[in-house]
């Protein structure tokens, strides 16, 4: 049960029937991993800590710089030069003081990632290279815990749920969708540019769905569906995600 402090801080989310206290108790019990803290972790972070999910893991090995401050907005000018896991927890414990905030300031070997990934109820997948992406959808399958995916780059975004806890037969990975082995590499927003509502708008639709999960028990929005985003126009479009029976992943 809530004690009075947790519901006067939470009681419009309470006040929800797909939530309601059981809801928010289950939040509280939860635990989320969220590897990057760039655009889409420092966006989905704050949300995570605002709405009472028991505990965050957040995995980083970057510092802070000035480029970062037009699209992360959790970090200030005092931050320069520090860790980004340290100012994102700093912020984090300022914002919410009953979540739990753990910091790994390094890139995960993938044996501590599958640990990491074992123990979380939902991964977000914040980072921004193709090689960690695909590490962390392998080990999300292997697994069996829920995949929450976003990228953004110039005015495009895109966004995907894996819901490796249901049915694996027939659905498809994040490989799936980009065999990454198999395609040229793709550009950086260091190279491309990117605007930063768009990537914030990413991260908190990875922060929004894995509180459906964890606060109902269940994603509300279609898994293996990629979601485009059109910052220029403001439009959005659907694609299924089939699954590939070739992959080296899920087949």
């Amino acid at each position: 049960m809530l004690n009075d402090k947790q519901f006067l801080r939470y009681q419009r989310q309470v006040s929800l029937p797909e939530v309601g206290e059981n809801g928010q108790v289950q939040l509280g019990q939860s635990h989320v991993l969220v590897i990057g803290c760039g655009g889409l972790g420092s966006a989905a972070c704050l949300y995570l800590a605002a709405a009472g999910v028991g505990k965050l893991v957040i995995v980083d090995d970057d510092i802070v710089e000035s480029s970062n401050l037009q699209r992360q907005a959790i970090y200030r000018e005092q931050d320069l030069g520090t860790p980004k896991t340290s100012a994102t927890a700093k912020q984090l414990a300022e914002l919410n003081p009953m979540v739990q905030v753990r910091t790994i300031n390094k890139r995960l070997e993938p044996s501590q990632l599958s640990l990491e990934v074992m123990l979380a109820d939902v991964v977000l997948d914040c980072s921004d290279n193709m090689p960690t992406r695909q590490l962390i959808n392998k080990t999300c399958f292997e697994q069996s815990t829920s995949l929450v995916s976003a990228a953004a780059i110039g005015w495009q975004g895109q966004f995907a749920v894996f819901d490796h806890q249901e049915s694996q037969q027939s659905a498809a990975c994040y490989r799936c969708l980009y065999p990454f082995d198999e395609l040229k590499q793709t550009h950086k927003c260091s190279e491309s540019g990117v605007v930063g509502p768009v990537v914030g708008t990413m991260g908190n639709y990875q922060a929004l769905a894995a509180i459906q999960k964890l606060a109902t028990g269940k994603f509300h929005v279609k898994a293996n569906e990629l979601h485009l985003f059109d910052g220029l126009k403001m439009q959005w479009q659907k694609l299924a995600i089939t699954k590939d029976s070739s992959c080296q992943v899920c087949s």
